[in-house]
């Protein structure tokens, strides 16, 4: 290209392929894969990671202190994920493995191994089929800042890092009551998770190291290192509270694990405001061509006009907002198969009362034209309220017939784009356009079946 004519007139075909197949993000996982292992040779490396294609499975690291609950979290998420857990007693039994096979004899006799040979294990480890293929969930590694950095200088970059908190009372207490399945390794615990079969109650140990003086001393132990390996893991690591139910902790890292970070990839949004009449699509719509500079497309326009407007360079080179568009599924296809495919699609939900309230009630000063509303807005005196007049569109069966019809077509619009936010637009316009906002600004999260 000639730079004496910028800015250039990027198709926009371009950018929305790019989007589409993350091909910043691909570029830059090979980049950073290159800087780490430095081949001889680039070209056959960055083939073999092509062929690979495991940029997107799970990298995780769990921490936390004794008791908190970080090996049940870390085997529920390995089922749910389908991935491999690494504890340490994994890496030392595992029977495959050479250096594993010298360092059992000094974990059985000390119940820890030297951090240099644990990081051996983990780099043997993870270069197997398994963790290449469907990748690892690290349970309590790293123990201490040394480990932590030896485990970045080898390359091994986690993409999430979850961190259990939980006062030292609650933690005391629940280990004391901890107990051990020696079959499946399974943790119970005599007052929150007791099993129901007395087959497996029979069977139950109760750990090693367990007393209250040996939870203290390896609480203290945890606090002065867990604040040396919290640097190590900027803007990647969540801290999630351990005091509440196990589901609700599982369920927080669940989502956190399947969010995706933000990047630097260029990135024009292409909005859709979808939801009943009064759900606040135009107001949303304006606050976020303010505050992003996208083109606010009035709702009304006919597919050709709209086809033309969206082409215009504005369009494609800021981005897009449309509110009330489509209404239907053949719409829809219409507006994906002439190349407007949206980026970002949002469904506002309003009850139908609340819709009802701020519709019907609203009035109009047929003298000043001032707007008012009988419950947020009333007018300042008997003799204005007199005169008010109510828009037809606002009356309550043209309400309700707007209404029926968009939840007509509601399921079959949000079927096709199965990668929608759904919010709750019954409350705050600004706290609501935080949400579109944080939708819009951070990557959609993955869907895991």
């Amino acid at each position: 290209m000639d730079a004496t004519t910028a800015p250039h007139r990027i198709p926009p075909e371009m950018p929305q392929y790019g989007e589409a197949n993350h091909i910043f993000e691909l570029m830059q996982n090979m980049l950073e894969q290159l800087l780490i292992h430095q081949p001889e040779d680039p070209i056959p490396f960055m083939i073999q990671h092509l062929h690979r294609d495991n940029d997107n499975v799970p990298r995780i690291v769990i921490l936390g202190p004794p008791a908190s609950g970080k090996t049940t979290i870390a085997m529920w998420l390995c089922k749910h994920l389908n991935s491999n857990l690494l504890t340490l007693e994994s890496l030392v039994l595992n029977e495959f493995s050479s250096i594993a096979a010298d360092t059992r004899r000094l974990y059985l006799q000390r119940k820890a191994v030297p951090s240099a040979l644990l990081i051996q294990l983990i780099q043997e480890r993870l270069a197997q089929e398994d963790c290449v293929k469907r990748g690892w969930i690290l349970d309590g590694i790293p123990e201490t800042r040394e480990q932590a950095l030896r485990i970045q200088t080898l390359g091994i970059a986690p993409r999430h890092v979850i961190m259990l908190s939980a006062p030292d009372t609650v933690l005391i207490e629940r280990n004391l009551g901890k107990r051990i399945d020696p079959q499946t390794g399974e943790i119970y615990h005599t007052t929150f998770d007791w099993p129901p079969e007395s087959e497996i109650q029979n069977r139950l140990m109760v750990p090693e190291g367990i007393s209250e003086l040996e939870t203290a001393r390896k609480l203290l132990e945890y606090h002065r290192n867990i604040v040396r390996i919290i640097p190590s893991y900027p803007k990647i690591l969540k801290v999630i509270s351990a005091d509440q139910p196990c589901v609700d902790v599982f369920y927080q890292a669940l989502t956190y694990v399947q969010s995706n970070h933000r990047t630097n990839a260029p990135f024009t949004p292409r909005v859709l405001l979808l939801g009943p009449v009064g759900s606040g699509k135009s107001l949303q719509a304006a606050l976020l061509a303010q505050k992003y500079r996208l083109v606010n497309v009035p709702d009304g326009l006919l597919m050709k006009v709209l086809s033309q407007r969206l082409d215009q360079q504005d369009c494609i080179q800021r981005g897009w907002v449309l509110h009330g568009f489509p209404r239907d599924l053949d719409q829809a296809h219409l507006l994906n198969s002439l190349g407007y495919n949206p980026n970002r699609v949002f469904f506002l939900n309003v009850p139908f009362e609340s819709i009802m309230e701020r519709l019907t009630l609203r009035r109009t000063d047929p003298v000043t034209g001032e707007r008012y509303h009988l419950m947020y807005k009333p007018p300042p005196t008997m003799e204005i309220q007199a005169r008010l007049l109510q828009n037809p569109k606002d009356s309550e069966e043209r309400v309700k017939l707007k209404m029926d019809l968009f939840y007509r077509n509601a399921a079959d619009l949000e079927q096709l784009y199965e990668s929608a936010i759904t919010l709750n637009g019954d409350q705050d316009p600004y706290t609501v356009f935080e949400y579109i906002e944080s939708g819009i600004i951070n990557p959609l999260p993955k869907k895991i079946p």
